[in-house]
């Protein structure tokens, strides 16, 4: 398969990780900018994949990649695959891009006018259970130092508090 393509889009070796996605032109609010493409798998092989690069990426921290991403309550999408460019797209803590599921199609969308040349994130949302196995190099003034969703900060800064 092609590589999925996007007429707002470069991929460029990046400050946060390796690769990172930049945009070629300005990019409007609300744009549909690329679509998460992968393997369609269930739950349990996501946990399958999900635990076999965690133990990778504990022995080399440089890999820490998983491309799993929820589509619904029964499936969700492998997007480590040559074909999905969107998988190059990196964790923000201060993110001008976000997810969002339309007909069980993920479509990364901006949150703001983005202009050229500035590099895309969204925040992956992970949980806080297992942060330190996920940390951040946004470089963002709002970056909490591990990837985790927002909503989990709170619970996060209390975590980092009792050491």
């Amino acid at each position: 398969m092609e590589p999925t393509k996007s007429e707002y889009i470069n991929v460029k070796n990046s400050k946060i990780h390796n690769k990172g996605i930049f945009a070629a032109k300005d990019i409007p609010k609300g744009a549909k900018i690329i679509e998460y493409v992968g393997e369609k798998i269930t739950k349990k092989e996501s946990e399958k994949r999900c635990d076999i690069v965690l133990e990778q990426s504990q022995k080399n921290p440089e890999l820490g990649a998983v491309y799993i991403f929820e589509l619904n309550k029964r499936y969700d999408i492998d997007g480590n695959v040559s074909y999905n460019t969107a998988k190059y797209i990196n964790h923000s803590c201060e993110p001008n891009c976000e997810a969002e599921i339309e007909d069980n199609h993920i479509w990364i969308k901006s949150l703001r006018d983005i202009n050229q040349g500035e590099e895309l994130g969204y925040n992956y949302g992970y949980c806080v259970d297992d942060y330190k196995n996920h940390p951040c190099r946004c470089g963002s003034s709002r970056c909490v130092g591990y990837i985790v969703d927002e909503d989990e900060w709170p619970k996060l800064k209390k975590e980092l508090e009792k050491k």
